[in-house]
């Protein structure tokens, strides 16, 4: 899911919440997408989002219905809650990571694990559900969803990574959304520019899997669009545990510049080439993360 439709979701939530909507309440795309001014595309990612977090359901007659609006509030929470609800977040990311939880679990068992209360940790759940790597239960129990875990099937994600994305910027039904890369190019030339260094790895992550995430969508294919996203999830939690190299990662970011500038050029063969030689250097990095085979250390991390 691209960052403007995680944003998007949050910002439907709060909409449920602070209307008071009852469960039950339609919630049309067209309308979504006149409310906050976005096309129709993101809505319905983000709406799907918000199903799997279970805040909405599928309406009987098509589209989605308000289906909880407790979780729509625990959601709509997660940009303004206290530092402890980061912190709780990352805790659950990282036990999950290392296999101290167990593929499902209750909100209760989860209660007495973590020093949360219970709204808090539906809004750290839902988030963990919007992002793809958790997903909600009958009744008040969770789902954790498959991430990577050793350093093969990380080199292997980078592998993939280097044969569609390249592969991507060549597809015949290529068609440049010039605005949306115009965006990216601005923020990574700005993390360049020395913002780097006031970002968190998890936002870090964000900025330039979205950056990936919109040259793919470029391409037209759904294939190509939709295992990227798969590989991204799954890989998620590795790059929110570990240590940013802010060096290598600003070099990362050059890199993102210069393929940006191609494309923008209608240089996308150059791209393509350059996009390969940037996930080529990164592969053998990435998977030297995982020391002994063991699972993945607190090392440096060049995110990209």
């Amino acid at each position: 899911m691209s960052r403007i439709a995680g944003n998007l979701a949050q910002e439907i939530a709060r909409h449920v919440d602070e209307a008071g909507l009852p469960a039950g309440t339609p919630l049309p795309e067209r309308a979504l997408a006149e409310r906050f001014h976005v096309s129709r595309s993101p809505v319905r990612l983000a709406l799907r989002a918000l199903r799997q977090a279970g805040v909405l359901a599928e309406a009987e007659r098509g589209g989605f219905c308000v289906a909880d609006p407790a979780a729509a509030r625990a959601l709509a929470a997660t940009g303004t809650v206290a530092d402890d609800a980061e912190a709780g977040y990352l805790a659950i990311a990282r036990d999950r990571l290392a296999g101290r939880i167990p593929d499902r679990i209750s909100e209760n068992a989860l209660l007495r694990r973590y020093p949360l209360t219970r709204p808090r940790l539906q809004a750290v759940l839902a988030r963990a559900a919007a992002e793809g790597w958790a997903e909600r239960l009958p009744g008040n129990g969770w789902r954790f969803l498959p991430v990577l875990t050793s350093a093969e099937t990380y080199r292997q994600s980078y592998s993939f990574r280097q044969a569609i994305e390249p592969a991507a910027l060549l597809e015949a039904g290529f068609a440049l959304n010039r605005p949306v890369i115009e965006r990216h190019l601005d923020r990574q030339r700005r993390l360049v520019a020395g913002e780097i260094a006031d970002l968190s790895a998890v936002d870090l992550f964000e900025v330039n899997r979205g950056m990936h995430e919109a040259l793919i969508e470029c391409s037209g294919n759904a294939f190509f669009i939709e295992s990227l996203r798969r590989v991204d999830r799954l890989r998620r939690l590795i790059e929110y545990r570990l240590q940013v190299d802010r060096t290598k990662a600003r070099l990362r970011c050059e890199e993102h510049v210069a393929i940006l500038e191609m494309v923008l050029q209608g240089r996308n063969p150059e791209a393509a080439e350059a996009m390969r030689r940037h996930l080529a250097a990164l592969a053998p990095l990435k998977a030297g993360l995982f020391p002994g085979g063991d699972g993945p250390a607190a090392g440096r991390l060049a995110v990209s």
